[in-house]
Formats: structure tokens, C-alpha cells, sequence
């Protein structure tokens, strides 16, 4: 059986790591990281490598867009697919997304299966 693909899941809200860890959890090893520091932590201190990134925008001391920022500056990371998972719900915010090399921009709140949808088109592209 195939190794599963690995998910950092960055978001401030424990109710949305326990709701995508369940979306998830069959198809994928999901790890988890409650700030963007403490994501910036683990991906700095290891030599983890994610095969996807799923990354909330609005938290406190670090948002998103600085977040991703600073992961495209990791050289191991920058191949890495990024998609936002946010509460936003701008157009202008999702043309920010897409304009700095966001994969996607999934709106909160989402069901499973449009997430898993997103997920394996996002794992696809990056194979090729």
C-alpha cells in the first residue's frame, strides 16, 4: 500500500483541526500546528516535508499571507503546495492568494468532499 501524503494543517482554531483531521485522516497523515509560528517552528527544526500545506489567514501574532511568505522562503519548501483555508470571503482576497502562488483559496466553511476534491487536483498538478 502507498505511503500516505502528509498535510500541515495551520489554523488558531482547535474546532478546525478536529473538523479536518476527521475530513482527512483516512486519506492522509495530518499534522497540525495550532500558529504560524509554531508551524515556521517545525518546518524550520526538521526536515519535514509536507506534501500540501492547507493554511488559515486570519490568526494572531502571524497571519497567513506573512506565513506563506516566509514558507517560500524555506528553499526545501518552495516546490511545496500552499492552499488557504480561510474565513475570508473577498474576491480581493482570493485575487491576493492566487497573485502571490496560492494553489487555492477554499472558503470556510467546506464540506468534505469538495476539500478532498481540492486536495487530490492540488497533490496532482504538483506530481506533474
Amino acid at each position: 500500500m502507498a505511503e500516505k501524503k502528509k498535510i500541515l494543517f495551520v489554523d488558531d482554531d482547535a474546532i478546525q483541526h478536529a473538523i479536518a483531521e476527521n475530513m482527512l485522516k483516512d486519506e492522509y497523515d495530518v499534522f497540525k500546528a495550532k500558529s504560524g509560528n509554531e508551524a515556521l517552528q517545525y518546518l524550520y527544526s526538521s526536515e519535514f516535508a509536507p506534501d500540501l500545506i492547507l493554511l488559515d489567514i486570519l490568526m494572531p501574532d502571524m497571519d497567513g499571507w506573512e506565513v506563506f511568505n516566509r514558507i517560500r522562503g524555506i528553499s526545501l519548501l518552495k516546490k511545496v503546495p500552499i492552499a488557504f483555508l480561510t474565513a475570508l470571503t473577498e474576491s480581493s482576497d482570493e485575487k491576493r492568494a492566487f497573485e502571490i502562488g496560492a494553489d487555492d483559496f477554499i472558503k470556510k466553511p467546506y464540506e468534505k468532499e469538495e476539500l478532498l476534491s481540492r486536495i487530490k487536483t492540488i497533490l496532482e498538478k504538483a506530481a506533474d
